[in-house]
């Protein structure tokens, strides 16, 4: 357990992180791969958010009932995917611009629902870990594109 939480949370969470890292540093360096980095980074930032997007999901099924199970929390589990289709949609630095606002505004929601106790306290620590490391890097791509 790390922070409270299971440590395969963090360990497969931080894994997660890694293509970020390499497909950032390779559209900072220039480094040549099979595809060009800033669209295999874009693709795979479009993924995690979509995936992401759907924990909520299924934090809106277990909530409580006074949770507005209706719309509130199954719409932003959708939202996340939308973005990140965008993103998709438009390429480069707006494409990373939308994946960074994506990842931004959801890490508030899921604060959020932490708080109301809707989701696990531990995960308030993996996710701020997480999302600061997706968007730094996302953002040094945004920078060098």
């Amino acid at each position: 357990m790390t922070a409270g939480g299971p440590i395969s949370a963090f360990v497969l969470g931080w894994a997660g992180v890694i293509p970020f890292a390499a497909l950032s540093l390779a559209a900072v360096l220039g480094v040549p791969v099979p595809v060009p980095a800033e669209a295999a980074l874009l693709a795979y930032g479009a993924a995690i958010l979509s995936f992401m997007g759907g924990a909520q999901w299924g934090v809106a099924m277990r909530a409580p009932d006074g949770f507005d199970r209706g719309w509130t929390g199954y719409a932003v589990s959708v939202v996340p995917a939308l973005l990140a289709w965008a993103g998709l949609l438009v390429t480069g630095r707006a494409g990373l611009g939308l994946l960074i606002a994506g990842f931004a505004g959801l890490l508030a929601y899921d604060l959020w629902t932490i708080r109301q106790g809707y989701a696990p306290g531990w995960y308030a620590t993996l996710r701020w870990q997480l999302t600061s490391a997706v968007v730094l890097l996302l953002g040094l791509a945004l920078i060098a594109g």
